[in-house]
C-alpha cells in the first residue's frame, strides 16, 4: 500500500483531480435518465474580472448540495455561465479604454466599442471559468451559457414580445432613477440608499399682489428652477386660504399656483412645499392630479439646461451654490439649518441619483403581484432562512412598474423598430436579424437605441439555459430547477423576478427552495493620521491581527463589507494557494449560520487548514496500521462475537452522524453539517477511536479477532468518512479513496458480511469518490443508544483524570495513581472498560475502594457517583496548600457578601423574588465548595 507523505500539499493533488473529473464526464447529466433530477442554476457571475470571495462563498455552496445529491443517486445537474452585467461591464470597459487609448465610448461607432466589449468578455470569461474550477466547482461545462448569447437572446425576444403584444411592456415619459455618470435610468432597486449631513434651506416666496410672503423649507434649493406650484395640506388651515392664489418664483419671475394636496406633511418645514414635478416622485404624482406644467432642468450629464436662465451649464453642486447666493443677495433666505439626508446612489458608478423626467420602456408590475405573492404563501417556493417571507411580501405591497431600458450600447437590443416619417408606428419584431420590412423599405425603420435591463435577461435564466423557447429534452427534464442559492442582497432584483418569468411563461415557479446566504464582512483595521483621518492598514500590516495577534490600543477595527481601500478584501485564488481549496470550502460552509451578515478573517481558513492536514495525518495512521489487512479477509466482515465496547460505540456514532450529515445538508444547515462532519473525525475517531485501537494494533493487548475488528473498523471508518466529506472537501477526499480503491477496489464483500462490511465495499467500487455512494446509515445487532451511554460514562472518568491532571499541572509522560471509591456496580463500569481508559489516559495502579480512608497526598473529582481520587508526589504538597487556600480565600469573601445582601430587608422585601432565589441558591452552592475545599486542606495536614 502507498504510504502518504507527512504532510498535506493541496497544490499537488487538486489539479490532478479536477483533470481526472472532467476527462471521464463525471459532471455531466444526461436529459435521458430515468433517476430523479436534482437541478442548480449558477448565479452566472459578471464579466466584469476576478470572482471575489462571495462568488467563492454562493459556488461551495452549490457545489457541496450538487456533489451530495450525485452521490445520492440523483442526476445531478449544475448548469455554469456569465453574465453581460450591461452596465458593469460598459463602465469598466469605458474605463480601460479611455486609460489605454485616451478615447471615450463617443468615439467610437456602436459596432466598434463592442467589439472591444466582446474581447474583454472572452478574456474575463476564460479567467472566471478557470477560477470556478479552482474552486472545485462541478458544473456541466458541455452546457455553459451566456446571457448574451444567441440562444438567450432569442428567449429574450420572444418573452419581450409576448409582453408586449399582452399589454404588459409599455413605453412612456416617467419619473426615473437617473444616473449621470452612466447616463442610463436604473429600476428603483438598483438604487443604494445612505444617510448624509446636510442642510434645510427655508426660503422666501413673494404672495403675487401682496406685500408678503410665504415660506418653504427644502434640502435642494437649485430644484426651485424647475417649480410649477407650491402646496400646502387640506388639513393645515394656517394656509387654506391661500389655495387659489398665486405666489412668485424667484430668480424666473414665474408666476405659481398655490394648491392643496394630502400628500404635503404639515409638520415639515413651515408646512408649504414647493412642487417640482419633474425632479421628485412625489411631486410627479401631484402634478398628475392637478394638471401642473414639467419643467425638466437638467441635462443627461447632470448639468443645468437652458430652462434654468442664468444658471445654464452649471453642475448640481455649482448651481445650488450660485442660487443660495442670489436669494441671499434678494434678502430671500430666512434661514438655513443641519438637516441628516437619505440619498439614493447608483448601486454601479456610485453617483448621486437625478429624479429625471424621461420616456422608457416598463414593465407593468400589477398583474404580477398576486402570483407573486401566491407562490410563496402557498410554499410552491420556500424561501429559506425562515423570516425572509415578511420582507419579500413588504417588497410586492409597494411594487412600482419596472423600469427595463438602459441607455447603454451593451445588451439586449430593444426589440422594437420605428417608422422614420412616423415614430408612433413601432413593430416589436422578436426574430433574428433586421425588421423584415426594414429588409423591403431600406432607410425607412430603425430599431430603438436603448437596451433591456441586464436583471430582464437574468430572469429568465432558470429556463433559458435550457434552450427554451424550444421544447428540448433538458428542459422536459430538469426544469424547474431544484434549489437557488445566492446573496440575500438580490432578493427583488434577481430571485423574485425569476418567479415572475416562471410563472408567466411556463406558469410553475423556477425552483422549489431559495436559499439566502448573508454577505461577507472583513475586518477593517486603521490607525488615525494627524489630520484626523483613518489611515487603513496594508494587507501585509494587518495579517498578524488577521491570525488572532492582540491589537494594540492606537489600532482600531470593525467589521464592514469588503472594500479595496479599507484593506479588508480576501482574495478566493490567494487563499487556496495559501490554504488549499478544501480548507476554503470548509470554512466558508461552516460560517453560514443563517445570519445576515459572515464575518470571515483568517483564522477560519487557518483553522480548516488544519483540519485538512488531521484528515490526512488520521488516514496515514490508518493506511500504515491496516497494511496487514488483506482485501480477502476485509470482505469477510466484522467477528461479531468480538465487538468491544468502544467499536459498537464508534460504528453507532458512524450511524448518527451519517444521519446528522444528511440531515443537514437536506435543510441548508452547512455550518452543522461542517461542524459535525469536523468533530466526529477529529475527536471521536482521532481522539478517542484511534488510541483506543494503538495497544491493539501493536499487539500490546487483545486477541487476534479483536485487532483484526480494529483493522476492519478503521477501514469502514475511513471510506465513509471520506464520502461524508467529500461534498465539502473533495479533492483530499479523492486522494485518499484512490488509495483506498487501489488496494481494496477489486474484491466484493462476502454475503455473509455484515451491513457495514457490505457498504463499504460497495462504495470503494466505484470509479471515484465523486461518483460512490454517500453513505447511509447501516444495521448491525450489537448497536443501541445504551452503547452509546455506556461509551459515555466511560469518556466522563477520562475526562475526570485528565481535568485533574490540568488542574494540578501533572507533567504528561507522568502516569497517575488512581484510588476510586464507589459501590460495586459503580466502580465495575472501570473494571470493564479498563482497556479504553488507559489507552486514553497514562494510568499505572489503581486501587478499588467501597469506602473512603485516609488517603495519602491526593486530588479529587466525581465522575458521575464514583470519585476519582489521583494520587500525588509529595513534593507537590506546598504548591498545592497556597493554591486551595487561595481558594478558599475567595470563597469566604463571596460567602460573606452574599449572606450580608441576603440579611438586608430592602433587598428581600424589594428585589425580584427570582434574583432572590437565585441569590439563597447561589450561597448554598458557595458554601458547599466552601466545605470541600477546606476538607481538601484538612487533608493535607495529613
Amino acid at each position: 500500500m502507498t504510504e502518504l507523505a507527512k504532510s498535506y500539499d493541496p497544490g499537488s493533488v487538486e489539479t490532478k483531480w479536477y483533470a481526472f473529473w472532467e476527462k471521464e464526464g463525471f459532471f455531466q447529466a444526461d436529459a435521458l435518465s430515468s433517476k430523479p433530477p436534482f437541478t442548480i442554476a449558477i448565479p452566472p457571475p459578471n464579466v466584469t474580472g476576478a470572482l471575489h470571495m462571495g462568488h467563492a462563498l454562493v459556488n461551495t455552496l452549490q457545489d457541496i448540495l450538487i456533489r451530495w445529491k450525485r452521490m445520492s443517486g440523483y442526476e445531478a445537474l449544475w448548469v455554469p455561465g456569465t453574465d453581460h452585467a450591461g452596465i458593469a461591464t460598459q463602465t469598466v470597459v469605458e474605463r480601460d479604454l479611455m486609460k489605454t487609448t485616451g478615447k471615450r465610448r463617443c468615439d467610437f461607432s456602436r459596432e466598434e466599442f463592442l467589439a472591444f466589449i466582446w474581447k474583454w468578455k472572452e478574456e474575463s470569461e476564460r479567467s472566471i471559468l478557470s477560477q470556478l474550477k479552482r474552486l472545485g466547482a462541478s458544473c456541466d461545462w458541455s452546457r455553459l451559457c451566456f446571457t448574451l448569447d444567441e440562444k438567450r437572446s432569442r428567449a429574450v425576444r420572444t418573452v419581450f414580445k409576448k409582453m408586449f403584444d399582452d399589454g404588459l411592456i409599455y413605453q412612456g415619459d416617467y419619473l426615473v432613477n437617473w444616473d449621470p455618470i452612466t447616463q442610463t435610468a436604473l429600476a428603483d432597486d438598483e438604487v443604494e440608499y445612505e444617510e448624509r449631513s446636510g442642510s434645510l434651506w427655508y426660503l422666501r416666496y413673494p404672495l403675487e399682489g401682496s406685500g408678503s410672503h410665504l415660506v418653504i423649507a427644502t434640502t435642494r434649493p437649485e430644484t426651485l428652477l424647475g417649480d410649477t406650484a407650491l402646496a400646502v395640506s387640506p388639513k393645515d388651515e394656517r394656509y387654506l386660504h391661500l389655495v387659489g392664489k398665486r405666489a412668485l418664483l424667484p430668480l424666473l419671475n414665474r408666476l405659481l399656483p398655490i394648491i392643496e394636496d394630502p400628500l404635503v406633511d404639515p409638520a415639515f418645514g413651515t408646512g408649504v412645499v414647493k412642487v417640482t414635478p419633474a425632479h421628485d416622485p412625489n411631486d410627479y404624482e401631484m402634478a398628475q392630479r392637478h394638471n401642473l406644467p414639467l419643467i425638466n432642468i437638467l441635462t443627461p450629464d447632470g448639468k443645468i439646461n437652458e430652462n434654468g436662465g442664468a444658471f445654464a451649464g452649471l453642475t448640481r453642486e455649482e448651481a445650488r451654490a450660485a442660487v443660495v447666493k442670489k436669494m441671499e443677495s434678494l434678502h430671500l433666505v430666512e434661514k438655513v439649518e443641519p438637516h441628516l439626508l437619505r440619498v439614493g446612489l447608483s448601486y454601479r458608478s456610485k453617483a448621486v441619483i437625478e429624479p429625471y423626467l424621461s420616456k422608457q420602456w416598463f414593465v407593468r408590475m400589477a398583474p404580477f403581484k398576486k402570483k407573486l405573492r401566491s407562490a410563496v404563501e402557498e410554499k410552491r417556493v420556500t424561501l429559506l432562512p425562515k423570516g425572509w417571507e415578511e420582507t419579500y411580501f413588504h417588497w410586492i405591497d409597494h411594487l412600482r412598474d419596472w423600469c427595463i431600458s438602459r441607455q447603454l450600447w451593451w445588451g439586449h437590443r430593444i426589440p422594437i423598430w420605428y417608422k422614420k416619417e412616423d415614430p408612433q408606428t413601432m413593430i416589436c419584431f422578436s426574430g433574428e436579424g433586421p425588421l423584415p420590412e426594414a429588409q423591403k423599405e431600406k432607410d425607412a425603420w430603425v430599431q430603438d437605441e436603448d437596451v433591456l435591463d441586464t436583471w430582464f435577461s437574468s430572469a429568465l435564466w432558470p429556463f433559458s439555459i435550457f434552450g427554451w423557447p424550444q421544447e428540448s429534452a433538458d428542459l422536459k427534464k430538469f426544469y424547474p430547477t431544484s434549489t437557488l442559492i445566492t446573496g440575500h442582497d438580490i432578493l427583488f432584483f434577481w430571485v423574485a423576478r425569476m418567479i415572475l418569468m416562471g410563472e408567466y411563461v411556463l406558469h410553475q415557479p423556477p425552483f422549489s427552495t431559495t436559499f439566502l446566504h448573508g454577505l461577507i464582512y472583513g475586518k477593517s483595521y486603521w490607525r488615525y493620521g494627524s489630520d484626523g483621518s483613518a489611515v487603513y492598514l496594508s494587507a501585509k500590516e494587518r495579517l498578524d491581527y488577521d491570525l488572532g495577534k492582540s491589537v494594540p490600543s492606537e489600532i482600531h477595527s470593525k467589521w464592514e463589507k469588503m472594500s479595496k481601500s479599507k484593506g479588508n478584501i480576501l482574495n478566493p485564488l490567494e487563499i487556496i494557494d495559501s490554504y488549499g481549496a478544501d480548507a476554503m470550502r470548509m470554512a466558508l460552509a461552516s460560517s453560514v449560520t443563517g445570519a445576515r451578515q459572515i464575518d470571515l478573517d483568517r483564522r477560519r481558513f487557518e483553522e480548516f487548514k488544519n483540519f485538512a492536514n488531521k484528515i490526512w495525518n488520521g488516514a496515514r495512521f490508518v493506511l500504515m496500521n491496516i497494511k496487514t489487512l488483506t482485501p480477502q479477509s476485509a470482505a469477510q466482515g466484522l467477528f461479531v462475537k468480538a465487538l468491544r465496547l468502544e467499536d459498537c460505540w464508534i460504528l453507532s456514532l458512524l450511524n448518527r452522524t451519517t444521519i446528522a450529515l444528511n440531515h443537514h445538508l437536506s435543510s441548508y444547515a452547512f455550518d452543522r453539517a461542517a461542524l459535525c462532519a469536523y468533530d466526529f473525525f477529529w475527536k471521536e475517531f482521532c481522539s478517542d477511536y484511534v488510541e483506543i485501537c494503538k495497544p491493539f494494533l501493536f499487539g500490546k493487548v487483545g486477541s487476534e479477532e479483536e485487532r483484526l475488528n480494529k483493522q476492519k473498523i478503521l477501514l469502514i471508518l475511513l471510506t465513509s468518512v471520506i464520502r461524508l466529506l467529500h461534498p465539502m472537501a473533495p479533492f483530499i477526499t479523492e486522494e485518499l479513496f484512490q488509495l483506498l480503491k487501489i488496494e481494496y477496489g477489486g474484491m466484493q464483500a462476502s454475503p455473509e458480511a455484515d451491513d457495514p462490511t457490505q457498504e463499504t465495499f460497495s462504495a470503494l467500487a466505484a470509479r471515484a469518490c465523486i461518483v460512490a455512494p454517500y453513505p447511509r446509515s447501516f444495521k448491525l445487532e450489537a448497536l443501541d443508544e445504551s452503547v452509546e451511554r455506556e461509551f459515555e460514562q466511560v469518556s466522563d472518568i477520562v475526562r475526570t483524570v485528565r481535568n485533574i491532571r490540568a488542574e494540578m499541572a501533572l507533567p504528561l509522560p507522568m502516569e497517575c495513581d488512581l484510588i476510586l471509591v464507589g459501590s460495586p456496580q459503580e466502580t465495575a463500569l472501570f473494571l470493564k472498560n479498563e482497556k479504553i481508559v488507559r489507552a486514553l489516559v497514562k494510568l499505572g495502579t489503581v486501587q478499588i475502594r467501597e469506602k473512603e480512608e485516609r488517603l495519602p497526598f491526593s486530588a479529587s473529582s466525581f465522575s458521575n457517583n464514583l470519585k476519582v481520587i489521583v494520587l500525588l508526589p509529595e513534593e507537590m504538597r506546598e504548591k498545592e496548600r497556597l493554591r486551595l487556600m487561595k481558594g478558599r480565600d475567595k470563597l469566604i469573601f463571596k460567602e460573606n457578601e452574599l449572606r450580608q445582601r441576603l440579611s438586608r430587608p430592602d433587598f428581600v422585601a424589594k428585589a425580584p423574588p427570582s434574583l432572590v432565589e437565585k441569590t439563597k441558591k447561589e450561597l448554598a452552592k458557595t458554601a458547599k465548595e466552601l466545605l470541600d475545599l477546606s476538607s481538601k486542606l484538612d487533608a493535607l495536614l495529613y
